[in-house]
């Protein structure tokens, strides 16, 4: 039986590789930064390996970022002692996180970021949020 990896370790794997793509590093630059070979890297982005607090920082300071970054949005545990999560939350923020880290995710909030007037920002939101709508009820399949 295949072991699942830790939602935690997914969310800071998947803010690694969305970091690393968002400055245009390949993950053999990464790896070599690190002392690593590209297929670590790739299991840390999975989630698949959990990456340790010094190796964390290691990546932080070559990222150039704070170690925070890698938590922002994060599951929330309910009742820490049982490991589960908040009703939802693993649901949501994994779908979210799964599309921003992808190309297309990552091409479409780069040029949103590059939109200065927030009146144009609304508005692209409204159009997406209502041609969303307009799309026949489906989970979450890709095209």
């Amino acid at each position: 039986m295949k072991k699942v990896p830790n939602p935690i370790d997914r969310h800071v794997g998947s803010r690694v590789r969305m970091r690393r793509i968002l400055l245009g590093m390949s993950q053999e630059k990464l790896g070599e930064a690190l002392g690593l070979t590209f297929q670590q890297v790739q299991k840390y982005e999975k989630g698949t390996n959990r990456i340790g607090a010094s190796r964390l920082q290691q990546i932080s300071t070559t990222l150039n970022v704070p170690p925070s970054f890698f938590f922002d949005g994060a599951p929330i545990h309910d009742g820490a002692e049982r490991g589960e999560l908040a009703v939802g939350e693993e649901t949501n923020s994994s779908y979210v996180l799964d599309f921003i880290a992808t190309t297309e995710g990552l091409n479409l909030n780069k040029a949103f970021a590059r939109i200065q007037d927030p009146k144009v920002r609304k508005r692209i939101i409204d159009l997406v949020a209502s041609l969303a709508e307009e799309q026949p009820n489906r989970k979450h399949s890709k095209p």
